[in-house]
């Protein structure tokens, strides 16, 4: 890397939530994602295959040559994303670990790939325990697929606190992504506080965020408006104009240019932006051919300026609810848009409910789960690695379906289940089929009525519409014929 050209990053996230039917470890047919069989496919097949072989066209509309995205990019996969690739898309699949061991090779020795909580929770409303065991999975997931410990973790919604962090650097992780809006207070070491609420914090360098355990991790603040204009503007419609975006910004630092760096959903660039792997694919090649400017991941760019500033997060907050992290849990007022009239009210009830399922099964899992590990939380933090090595196959049925019952209760917290307008959504129905499965287990070891109570608190979920007027019926639907 050059010292005087001005190193830019761009980040995608990559995710779909988990959408396998708990029964058959399939995806049933999801008829909103017609002509494709599911919204994996369709999504695959708009998105992420087009960023792996990149059309760069000619002055004639030819192809003139194509781009592998991926190598060239900072990026992280969900692992349940990444689980169902590997089984359905497996040529996709061994394109995308390439890439990352291409990236290495480019930026000197690290990779453009960080790894991701597993199963895409808002980490700031989980338990102590659930926080822990999502980074230890994100972390083996992580190491499994790509041969090499992560150096950075990527937060679902970039919802954070301190908590969550703390088990992230413990874990050997070296750095994070947030939002401008997430830094509370910066200084440069044993200086006095600045207020950077708001927004106001500078995003062309990282900063060290010391945590209370005396740990620390670095936190790369990316550069809002650029990624609001490619997300939600127009900046995919021409590859050269973002190029020149990206290139054109980044505070100077002491005698280095600052980072120019944005960070957006993956599916941006292709799917909710049609040919927008293509604008990309022209970014990136115009920047590598000679701009004032270079390309750079996370890691490198930590390694070469590591940070001089300290930094004070807002606590509980994230990228897509002004109200912090609201959105999962209260009618805040956060929605998708598409139906102005419908209210939220749902939000709190459900997460209620779940709460308090997972409060019996934490319970359960304890007891029974001492019989076979003499720590039944260490092997659940453990048994990712079981599932990627097989070895989960060989676990006595009652240890298996225990642990199983831990990984469906977390699977149903999922975030996507609140993110949207109603509880008649696939992504909130997904959870509540996760929901199902794991009281399923827990009757069949217990042998305690689990359901009914559970059903007549889902009871007091309100729904937006006559077919599903409450949360009794979205889990009645959910269930629906799963089995078969």
């Amino acid at each position: 890397m050059t010292e005087s050209r001005r190193p830019v990053c761009i980040h995608g996230h990559f995710y779909q939530p988990p959408r396998e039917n708990p029964w058959s470890g399939e995806i049933d047919l999801q008829q909103s994602a017609a002509p494709y069989h599911d919204w994996n496919e369709r999504v695959t097949a708009e998105c992420y295959e087009p960023n792996a072989s990149a059309r760069i066209l000619g002055p004639d509309g030819g192809v003139l040559k194509r781009i592998d995205n991926y190598s060239l990019i900072s990026f992280n996969f969900g692992p349940t994303l990444l689980s169902w690739m590997e089984r359905e898309r497996p040529e996709l699949y061994t394109k995308i670990i390439e890439s990352d061991n291409k990236s290495r090779k480019r930026f000197s020795g690290h990779g453009g790939a960080i790894a991701q909580c597993y199963s895409h929770m808002i980490m700031p409303l989980a338990s102590a325990r659930d926080k822990k065991t999502q980074v230890l999975w994100g972390v083996s997931d992580f190491k499994h697929r790509f041969g090499r410990k992560p150096e950075g973790m990527w937060l679902p919604e970039t919802a954070v606190d301190t908590e969550t962090l703390e088990i992230m650097a413990d874990e050997g992780i070296l750095f994070t992504i947030l939002t401008p809006h997430q830094a509370l207070e910066v200084r440069g070491h044993g200086g006095k506080w600045r207020d950077v609420s708001g927004g106001g914090i500078d995003t062309s360098v990282p900063y060290v965020c010391y945590l209370p355990s005396g740990r620390e991790i670095a936190i790369f603040f990316y550069d809002g408006a650029i990624a609001h204009e490619i997300a939600f503007g127009d900046l995919l419609r021409d590859g050269a104009v973002l190029a020149s975006r990206l290139a054109g910004t980044g505070n100077a630092v002491g005698k280095s240019p600052g980072l120019s760096h944005a960070a957006v959903d993956g599916e941006t660039f292709g799917h909710h932006h049609k040919f927008g792997e293509m604008a990309l694919a022209y970014c990136l090649e115009s920047i590598e051919a000679g701009m004032e400017a270079q390309l750079t991941v996370y890691g490198e760019h930590l390694d070469r300026f590591p940070p001089q500033n300290e930094v004070r997060i807002a606590e509980n907050t994230s990228w897509s609810c002004v109200h912090g992290v609201e959105r999962w849990r209260s009618d805040c007022g956060c929605t998708a848009g598409g139906h102005p009239e419908w209210n939220q009210k749902w939000r709190a009830p459900l997460r209620e409910a779940l709460d308090g399922l997972r409060k019996v099964l934490d319970p359960l899992f304890e007891e029974k789960g001492s019989g076979f590990f003499p720590d039944p939380w260490e092997a659940r933090d453990g048994y990712m690695d079981r599932i990627l090595s097989g070895e989960s196959k060989a676990l006595p049925e009652e240890a298996h379906d225990l642990l199983e019952m831990q990984r469906f209760s977390m699977l149903m917290f999922t975030s996507c289940g609140w993110f949207f307008d109603d509880i008649s959504r696939i992504e909130t129905l997904q959870i509540l089929r996760y929901a199902a499965r794991a009281i399923e287990i827990a009757e069949k070891i217990s042998g305690a009525s689990i359901e009914a109570p559970f059903i007549d608190v889902l009871e007091k979920v309100p729904g937006n519409t006559a077919e599903i007027k409450n949360g009794r019926i979205a889990y009645e639907k959910s269930k629906g014929a799963n089995k078969g």
